[in-house]
């Protein structure tokens, strides 16, 4: 479990296939900032641009570490595949502040920037959702973006069953993750709110449950 509040923003420095089959998972090597592994052990969970990947192996003084990457999240995802940076969040400890809201690190699915300029001090990201997506997103609701957490501001269903959302980011948000690389065309992954998850699956399954 995640909050989408990015604790640092790390780099993929390398990039090697999972076997002779190249249609097969990547393994992939990421430099982070200086201690960001010092506390990091086998097995942790750590989100990578939203997706939660397994920590496979890791060199706390050189401030890096491995994840294996399936060939089935690299088809879901973007970001993962190539070299470059990427947001990076641990996973979320009992006691930690919630400071953001309740992410799972899992997918649902991935949008498209179509327009990201600023706007007085501040910056207008606008992303267009797949129909999937769609009925999930909400006025001043909460979505994460590349595993970053953030509000919704305005919401327009499109004529083809896609939404476009806008989102405001406050310089802090674009100096500290790697939404500033962001430009209109540059895919996204988005995961949706999990209590609208739920509360779509109860609305759906009402006429199907005795009272």
């Amino acid at each position: 479990m995640f909050t989408g509040i990015i604790t640092g923003v790390g780099q993929i420095i390398e990039s090697q296939a999972l076997g002779a089959d190249p249609s097969h998972g990547r393994r992939l090597t990421l430099q982070t900032p200086a201690g960001f592994v010092d506390d990091v052990g086998l097995g942790d969970s750590i989100a990578i641009n939203g997706a939660c990947m397994t920590v496979t192996t890791f060199d706390a003084p050189a401030a890096r570490f491995t994840i294996d990457v399936s060939a089935e999240s690299l088809a879901r995802t973007v970001g993962l595949g190539e070299l470059g940076p990427v947001n990076l969040e641990k996973a979320l400890r009992a006691h930690d502040r919630l400071g953001g809201h309740l992410v799972t690190g899992h997918v649902d699915g991935v949008g498209t920037v179509s327009h990201f300029a600023p706007v007085g001090e501040s910056w207008e990201l606008r992303i267009r959702a797949p129909q999937s997506l769609a009925r999930f997103l909400a006025y001043k609701g909460s979505i994460t973006i590349n595993g970053v957490s953030l509000t919704v501001n305005r919401v327009e269903d499109q004529a083809d069953g896609q939404a476009e959302f806008s989102i405001n980011l406050i310089p802090h948000t674009v100096e500290n993750t790697a939404l500033g690389q962001l430009k209109a065309g540059s895919p996204v992954n988005l995961e949706v709110d999990l209590i609208a998850r739920y509360v779509e699956r109860m609305l759906n399954s009402a006429g199907r449950i005795a009272p």
